[in-house]
């Protein structure tokens, strides 16, 4: 069953949705200078969001009429499959060990323009799948498909996945949760992300 927690599609009219609609302006005045079309979304812990801002912020990409893909890359605790309501049975890791094709695991959602990508089978060695270069060549081929393309992750902190992915795409939110992200763990987060040269966009605030 479908989780409601994608409030852009079920009550567009909420100020929730109308803070993603805010997101998505000023991730296109972000672009002006250095264009970008893939975009990492983590958070430095647990709990702070990152998953339903994917979600929340590919459906108001799509409902501006552009093709959304977004890639469940969170192969330990994967959560957008339930956001939309779609099956795991097949998705990322079958991709990245060579079981299927991109056309095998992409899937529609209710919204038009928007298609997703889940982690698929638990793998029992994701941090390798992510680094192999099949998972760099994946991730172009399908930022070559959309306009768009929103990828999860496990929190920064947490696993290195973030700061693997983050050298495989052109940019980064970092999602913060209000009265529960520390300081420290934001600056710790996005120092890991710039050794790695992660183009950070900017920060969400989450739960205001």
């Amino acid at each position: 069953m479908k989780n409601n927690s994608v409030v852009a599609e079920f009550d567009p009219m909420s100020p929730v949705a109308e803070a993603f609609r805010v997101l998505r302006t000023n991730l296109k005045f972000a672009a002006v200078d250095k264009p970008f079309k893939s975009l990492l979304i983590t958070s430095a812990g647990p709990m702070e969001g990152k998953t339903d801002t994917v979600a929340n912020l590919g459906t108001v990409l799509a409902q501006t009429g552009i093709r959304v893909i977004i890639v469940d890359c969170d192969l330990r605790r994967p959560e957008l499959h339930t956001k939309f309501g779609l099956s795991n049975n097949k998705g990322l890791t079958n991709l990245l060990v060579g079981s299927a094709g991109i056309e095998d695991v992409l899937q529609d959602t209710s919204i038009p323009g928007l298609q997703v990508v889940t982690s698929g089978p638990m793998a029992p060695n994701p941090s390798e799948l992510l680094q192999s270069e099949k998972a760099k060549s994946v991730l172009a081929e399908l930022a070559d498909m959309a306009d768009f393309v929103l990828s999860d992750s496990p929190p920064a902190l947490i696993r290195s996945d973030a700061a693997v992915l983050s050298s495989l795409l052109d940019g980064v939110l970092l999602v913060i949760k209000a009265g529960k992200t520390k300081i420290d763990a934001v600056k710790q987060a996005g120092d890991r992300l710039k050794r790695v040269n992660a183009r950070i966009i900017g920060t969400v605030l989450n739960g205001v």
